[in-house]
């Protein structure tokens, strides 16, 4: 089976290929991996080889996955770092030169919200960022290139939602405290393991906005790809287990359209990432 990670009730969980049951990982392991998600991460070889011979269909102590019940798969990171502007037609829509290194910033864990979860919207400006999310495995210092994608766990779905007042309430704009009210950091539903994605410097990105299409683009067209953001801020930060690194959102934000669009109380944004999954969030 390939590894698939969620976190159910607080407890780490492989979930099957079809994404309908799973399992409580440290029963299933008799102990032998920890029913904390963030104990998982630094060993995401070894799981990877565990995950490989669990038999989920049919087991006994499979339960159902509840969307409504996931939390968070990596609820506790040391650090969440973001790219901007990481996709051409998002950083000509919003009227930025096109970047020459990767343009980030944090959102403070604070933030993280479940996948399936209620976010409250602050002010008039609230808008929706579609996101890759990356989980780091092994992570370290000076990753190269070539051994990047090893560095990491697997990958999630996310929204980078924005109070843009607060944003730009500052020249220049400051970007970490407006992306960080409660809950505007929703990720999952699970972990994908990177290694099983057959196409993954390549995956269709899409949200919905009340079922209606508002933004649609492939990770190929990102300007930095996955390899070189991680080389980047490797040779700047030490990326640990279980660290999340969004990666940018494509064009078809709120604040870029004319007349400008955002959220409101009673909206429902579904984010989707080709071999992943959707994630909901409910504006309140």
């Amino acid at each position: 089976m390939n590894l698939c990670l969620a976190s159910l009730g607080g407890r780490a969980h492989l979930v099957d290929p079809e994404r309908t049951f799973a399992v409580d990982l440290e029963r299933m392991s008799d102990g032998r991996f920890s029913a904390d998600p963030m104990a998982n991460f630094g060993r995401w070889d070894e799981l990877r080889d565990f995950a490989r011979l669990v038999q989920i269909s049919g087991n006994v102590e499979a339960v159902p996955v509840t969307p409504e019940l996931l939390d968070a798969p990596a609820p506790r990171p040391t650090q969440l770092v973001a790219v901007g502007l990481n996709y051409r037609n998002h950083a000509i829509e919003f009227g930025a030169p096109i970047p020459t290194s990767p343009v980030t910033f944090t959102k403070f864990p604070s933030a993280i919200n479940t996948p399936n979860g209620d976010v409250t919207l602050v002010g008039e400006t609230c808008d929706w960022e579609a996101e890759m999310v990356l989980v780091v495995g092994r992570g370290g210092r000076d990753i190269p290139r070539n051994k990047a994608w090893d560095a990491i766990a697997g990958v999630c779905v996310g929204q980078d939602f924005t109070n843009r007042t607060l944003q730009m309430a500052s020249q220049p704009p400051q970007f970490s405290l407006g992306k960080s009210h409660k809950g505007f950091a929703p990720f999952g539903p699970w972990v994908v393991d990177a290694a099983t994605l057959a196409s993954r410097d390549s995956l269709d990105i899409s949200c919905t906005l009340n079922g209606e299409i508002v933004q649609q683009a492939n990770t190929k067209d990102f300007i930095f790809d996955v390899s070189e953001i991680v080389a980047y801020l490797s040779s700047i930060i030490e990326l640990r287990p279980g660290d999340l690194v969004y990666t940018g959102t494509p064009s078809g934000i709120g604040q870029s359209r004319t007349p400008q669009m955002f959220l409101k109380p009673g909206d429902t944004v579904v984010t989707t990432l080709e071999g992943v999954g959707s994630i909901t969030s409910h504006c309140i």
